[in-house]
């Protein structure tokens, strides 16, 4: 068991959050965090000079690919190499005590507070249209400082925490019993107020990251209430959409991915010091494969000492998120959402449309419900769809969304996708593998 310490909206974006990848080293001078941080435990995460160090998912439980919370597996058994069992850069913050936080780890400096009317209580009158959020941020003067923006949607997921549940099949308002994916013991957070017409999962927090398809005007977004990013609709019910608010102090570097092809099928970025494969699973098996296949695909390339190394894995979901371009997509660029030095295998969708897969990563996307890992979280590189009776199959969520899907089971049992919105649901998805 681990862990260790280890158009409008594009004008909002900080400096790079409209280009989050780049091929050639940035050559800031900033870094995002100290030679060494500390974390609440007394342990110390190093890392180093690196600019985008990504922070741990936080996920310690074990789960098998039938849903149980089990002992976690050795090494030729089913299900290993799952997320808690993968060291990282444990989460670790500091209150400042004038309303900051700051990320020992990435060097992030956050509101702890979303009670923007400063009423003193945080609910449903201080969440905020997206103009309005950026506006917040940018008058925003607080612990001696009017340097606030809203965040970028890697910013902002790297405070994604999987300890939390999935609370999505709670059928009463009495959420005391729920962990949601964010830290509480830093950060102000609070579930949707059923009271008010909201779902409990209605936390959705904005971000300056739109979806790139101007003709589906989305803002991506983080829900620390089910763990999810998704690309949310401006509009709801004929009126603005809004979203709860964190501000960040403006930082340019993290979030910047920074990737050197290395010439010999692996693609290092230097901002994360994440290696990955150029290629995916697709090049061996088109047609994806099982969260449980997937994990015992990565034992295989072990053994085979794929690229020459015998240390991949499957990523987590915030390692796999952190090298998404949200500069491309498949209606825009005809691409996934990656850097084109990645290769990519393209899939036919439910729409029976040229498209790029879900990606599956190492982390149990854990619920309440009976079946508590029952499912595994992903990333969409290409269109992330769902259907409805009205419109087919749209791209609902849009490229770079992080969803969960059943670990498994059969796909042709979800015709018409599955939740509210109809979310695609594949079962057999890519891989990417991952080391360092």
């Amino acid at each position: 068991m681990k862990k260790l310490a280890a158009p409008l909206l594009c004008t909002l974006l900080l400096a790079t959050a409209c280009s989050s990848t780049t091929s050639t080293t940035s050559g800031a001078d900033t870094t995002a965090a100290d030679e060494t941080t500390t974390t609440t435990d007394d342990t110390v995460a190093t890392t180093g000079d690196l600019t985008y160090p990504i922070v741990d998912t936080g996920q310690t439980s074990c789960y098998s690919s039938a849903s149980a919370e089990i002992e976690c597996p050795a090494a030729g058994e089913a299900d290993y190499g799952q997320d808690a069992q993968t060291d990282g850069n444990l989460a670790s913050y500091t209150d400042n005590g004038d309303g900051t936080v700051t990320d020992n780890v990435t060097g992030l400096v956050w509101t702890q507070s979303a009670d923007t009317n400063g009423d003193g209580s945080f609910d449903t009158t201080d969440k905020l249209s997206m103009d309005a959020s950026a506006a917040y941020c940018e008058e925003l003067s607080l612990a001696g400082s009017d340097d606030w923006s809203l965040p970028s949607i890697k910013q902002l997921y790297s405070l994604m925490d999987f300890t939390g549940t999935d609370p999505t099949e709670v059928d009463s308002d009495d959420t005391s019993g729920l962990t949601p994916f964010i830290d509480t013991d830093y950060f102000d957070f609070e579930y949707g107020d059923t009271s008010a017409d909201e779902r409990i999962i209605d936390s959705q927090y904005a971000t300056t990251t739109a979806f790139v398809d101007e003709s589906n005007p989305l803002l991506f977004g983080v829900n620390f209430a089910d763990g999810r990013i998704k690309g949310y609709g401006l509009t709801l019910h004929g009126q603005d959409k809004t979203f709860t608010v964190a501000c960040i102090q403006e930082n340019s570097t993290y979030g910047v991915n920074d990737f050197q092809d290395n010439g010999d099928g692996t693609i290092t970025d230097e901002a994360t010091g994440l290696t990955w494969s150029q290629d995916d699973s697709g090049s061996v098996d088109p047609d994806g494969m099982t969260w449980a296949e997937a994990l015992a695909w990565v034992e295989e390339m072990n053994a085979e000492e794929y690229l020459g190394y015998s240390d991949w894995r499957l990523p987590n979901v915030k390692e796999l998120q952190s090298i998404v371009d949200y500069t491309r997509s498949p209606e825009t660029t005809g691409t996934a959402a990656i850097d084109p030095m990645f290769l990519t295998t393209e899939i036919t969708n439910e729409d029976g449309e040229t498209d790029y897969g879900y990606y599956w990563s190492s982390t149990t996307h854990a619920s309440t419900s009976d079946t508590p890992g029952a499912n595994a979280s992903y990333v969409a590189f290409g269109q992330a769809l769902g259907y409805s009776s009205d419109s087919g199959w749209t791209d609902v969520h849009g490229a770079g969304a992080q969803r969960s899907d059943p670990k498994e089971g059969d796909a042709s049992d979800y015709p018409e996708g599955n939740g509210p919105q109809g979310d695609a649901i594949r079962i057999d998805n890519m891989v990417r593998l991952v080391r360092g």
